[in-house]
């Protein structure tokens, strides 16, 4: 537990339009993770990325402090400036221990989200840990920590009220957008074909929107999602030259510079002088400030969420105490089973011991004995050996067990 370290950045100390300065992108997250990881001699790590928080979880001996942060922010290489680094890390909040398995299944419970009750965050934590167990950057310990993480996050999201009738950055953001009363034809472009746009297109899908066009970097998503909405898909490379129209544009991408430009923009207009859409649920954003200023547009973003989100926190707050109960019941627990690991780890040598022992007795200090023996009596001996090695391989398991057990 010692060495679980997390470097976080919220919404909590950090405007949401910052924080997706911190965004790293996908094409260069793993290499970056990978240079640190050996750097700063970090035994596992994983990143997770999400509308309202960016955080590092580490399993490391060093001191995680604001030093070994800034340490670390240069190594990784955000592109930031000094005094925005240095404004980021004021801000920053450090976890270790106790306080970090906390900070995590507090994270993956939503308690720690705008949206308290919200359970997207533990599905882009799991899928933030899975990409970096893929990559390689991480290792028994953190899969530990995951699989104590989930449990806990299930066990509150089914035995407290905290998720029910259940709100979210995407249901919010569509009840902005149903309250603009846009007819059911109208023409709407989504940028990017990952988790929030399924899932905001399920909403409109629901309410009978039906003129689609998906764009995004792998065609084959674009197409998987287009396919369900009865809509066509596109590489995002066709979107400077797209002359369809539009009403609506849905976006979220992964994308660390604003993907719809003033020219890109001005071309999807083609000539268009109406009110559009724009519903940019991406961090960083996805719209470049000067759209929104040289042109009319009803912008929805995560930021402008902020105060249905506040109301909703007062309403599930009775909630949070029976939530808490369980985290702190999954921390005791854990605390018990991490040293049981500790001990399977440690005790991984006894079998390997225990058989150098008799191959040296029968091969070596008695072998002149057991070469004397009848073939019967070898039998019996060997049997004997046997069962007593079986017998003396567990015995040291189930001992320090009990004693774990019962210092507990």
């Amino acid at each position: 537990m010692k060495y679980l370290k997390v470097i976080a950045f919220t919404h909590k100390q950090i405007e949401l339009k910052e924080l997706g300065k911190l965004v790293i992108c996908q094409e260069d997250l793993t290499d970056k993770l990978h240079r640190v990881k050996t750097q700063f001699g970090i035994s596992e790590i994983f990143y997770l990325a999400t509308c309202n928080r960016v955080e590092f979880v580490m399993l490391t001996a060093q001191v995680v402090d604001k030093v070994f942060a800034k340490q670390f922010m240069d190594a990784i290489d955000m592109g930031l400036c000094p005094m925005s680094t240095g404004t980021f890390l004021d801000a920053a909040s450090i976890y270790e221990d106790r306080d970090a398995l906390e900070h995590l299944l507090r994270t993956s419970c939503s308690l720690e989200s705008l949206i308290v009750g919200e359970k997207e965050i533990l599905s882009q934590l799991r899928k933030a840990y899975e990409n970096c167990k893929e990559a390689g950057l991480t290792g028994d310990g953190l899969r530990m920590f995951m699989n104590c993480i989930v449990k806990t996050a299930k066990e509150v999201y089914t035995h407290t009220n905290i998720s029910k009738n259940p709100i979210s950055v995407v249901s919010l953001a569509y009840r902005k957008l149903k309250d603009l009363n846009l007819c059911t034809n109208a023409r709407v472009l989504i940028i990017g074909a990952g988790e929030t746009n399924r899932n905001i297109s399920k909403y409109l899908q629901k309410h009978k929107f039906s003129n689609f066009s998906v764009f995004n970097r792998t065609v084959s998503k674009a197409k998987q999602l287009a396919d369900d909405l009865g809509g066509e898909a596109f590489n995002l490379e066709a979107l400077k030259d797209f002359k369809g129209g539009f009403d609506v544009i849905i976006t979220c991408t992964s994308a660390t510079e604003p993907i719809i430009t003033t020219e890109i923009y001005t071309s999807l207009l083609n000539g268009d002088t109406g009110r559009k859409t724009i519903v940019d649920l991406a961090i960083p954003n996805d719209t470049h400030p000067d759209v929104l200023l040289q042109y009319p547009v009803n912008f929805i973003e995560v930021h402008s969420l902020n105060e249905v989100a506040k109301r909703n926190l007062q309403e599930r707050y009775e909630e949070l105490t029976h939530a808490e109960t369980i985290i702190n019941e999954n921390i005791t627990a854990f605390f018990v089973e991490l040293k049981q690991r500790r001990i399977e780890l440690a005790m991984r040598q006894v079998p390997e011991k225990i058989k150098e022992i008799r191959n040296t007795a029968i091969n070596s200090v008695f072998a002149e004995e057991v070469q004397n023996m009848d073939q019967h009596s070898r039998e019996i001996l060997e049997k004997v050996i046997n069962y007593m090695e079986k017998k003396y391989i567990s015995v040291p398991m189930i001992m320090a067990k009990d004693i774990l057990i019962n210092n507990n």
